[in-house]
């Protein structure tokens, strides 16, 4: 296990407040300090602002994420994250393209719901265009690992590309990598029952050092601890592969029937960890940064629908999967609606993150020469483009079924 962020949020202001970026960098470095200290490797400081339409002028933005890009890293931030694009105005979309281009390490994201619990289908037709547009922004279609549609996902999630704040005191959380822990735990259990109890007493185990941690920063300077995103990201290798852990529960190839089974224990696990909470806390099934899931994509047993199916019991979303270079925003749109309202009918946050790759088909291979991923196939993304009312203008309300309804579980 390690911290895979220590993520500061904050509203730097532009011109920017370089008081308060040196605060909090000073702070960020001293966590990570007491976190390594603890014999807990940490893989990146990171700053998320608030969505950027609220403090950055459209005029000024090219120059304000240039520089703020900049300031932040001399301050001890690897990555900058400005939030999403809100759906009252969708110009902020179309600009998110050309912002990332200016340097390697901001992210942003778009927003697909409103606060009013509403799919915006005019904001997910934006995302969907942001997401063909990013494709060509850099070789290889790389340019989308740093944008995510969001549906349904509150500030202060430390994961980025998710990761926004609020315009109030700076404050902090943790997003954990974890998936060698459901390796060791899962690997050497003779039993469903002995696999939790053996994952709960490593999360358990960790927690109270990250705690400890967290708490002594947000008491020296401060600045609010939010809390930890336990959800067990993984690593592209085998003994840090959630694919991996699943199918040491019994599967023959994680996509196969029982997966979805599979992926509803392991997060009804983590729940009923202790620790505070912030942003996911589930389980990430990120295709080309888990070895285990690249190889299932690779030999046909896991599908982007599958992707969406076991996010409704488990999951952040869809996470960098590579998809056909000619998905056009109209394919990508019907993908993104579906996602949309599964998080509103299950009352919980979710992502897209689709990277079509310019000059691939389904099946042929990717060719990234990055730490962080695995090689694998394009998947095909089975998507058409829809007509009639779905393919309207409208913000439609899509409440939790059980609120709604009055319907009881059982």
């Amino acid at each position: 296990m390690k911290v895979r962020s220590i993520t500061f949020f904050c509203q730097p202001g532009y011109p920017p407040n370089r008081l308060l970026l040196e605060h909090v960098g000073i702070a960020a470095r001293h966590a990570r300090s007491l976190l390594e200290n603890e014999g807990i490797e940490v893989q990146s400081c990171r700053l998320a602002t608030p969505p950027f339409p609220r403090f950055l002028q459209p005029e000024t933005r090219t120059n304000a994420v240039a520089r703020l890009a900049v300031e932040t890293h001399a301050e001890g931030f690897e990555y900058l994250s400005f939030g999403p694009a809100l759906p009252s105005n969708l110009a902020d979309y179309h600009a998110i393209p050309g912002l990332i281009a200016t340097s390697g390490n901001v992210f942003f994201s778009g927003k697909l719901t409103t606060d009013q619990a509403e799919v915006s289908l005019p904001a997910v037709k934006a995302c969907a265009e942001v997401i063909a547009d990013l494709a060509m922004v850099e070789p290889g279609g790389f340019a989308n690992l740093r944008f995510c549609a969001l549906a349904n996902v509150p500030p202060f999630a430390p994961f980025f590309p998710a990761a926004y704040g609020e315009p109030d005191t700076p404050s902090f959380a943790f997003a954990i990598e974890g998936a060698d822990l459901a390796v060791e735990a899962f690997g050497s259990a003779g039993s469903l029952l002995q696999a939790r109890q053996n994952l709960l007493e490593r999360i358990q185990k960790a927690v109270e050092r990250l705690v400890n941690a967290g708490e002594k920063i947000a008491q020296i300077y401060r600045y609010p601890f939010k809390g930890l995103d336990f959800t067990l990201a993984p690593y592209p290798e085998q003994s840090r592969s959630i694919a991996v852990a699943l199918e040491s529960l019994g599967l023959n190839a994680f996509g196969d029937s029982g997966s979805l089974a599979a992926c509803a224990f392991l997060t009804d696990t983590l729940d009923q960890a202790r620790y505070p909470r912030v942003g996911f806390n589930g389980l990430m099934l990120p295709v080309l940064e888990d070895s285990g899931l690249a190889a299932r994509a690779m030999d046909g047993s896991v599908s982007v629908r599958d992707l969406l199916l076991f996010s409704s019991v488990c999951g952040t979303g869809l996470d960098v999967i590579p998809i056909p270079g000619d998905s056009g925003p109209d394919e990508i749109y019907p993908v993104l609606l579906d996602l949309a309202a599964l998080s509103l009918r299950l009352k919980k946050p979710l992502t897209a993150r689709l990277m079509p790759i310019p000059g691939k088909v389904a099946g042929d291979l990717t060719e990234f020469n990055f730490e962080f991923f695995q090689n694998t196939r394009v998947l095909p993304l089975r998507s058409k483009a829809l007509k009639g009312l779905l393919a309207g203008n409208e913000n439609i309300a899509i409440g939790s079924r059980y609120e709604n309804s009055g319907a009881q579980a059982g």
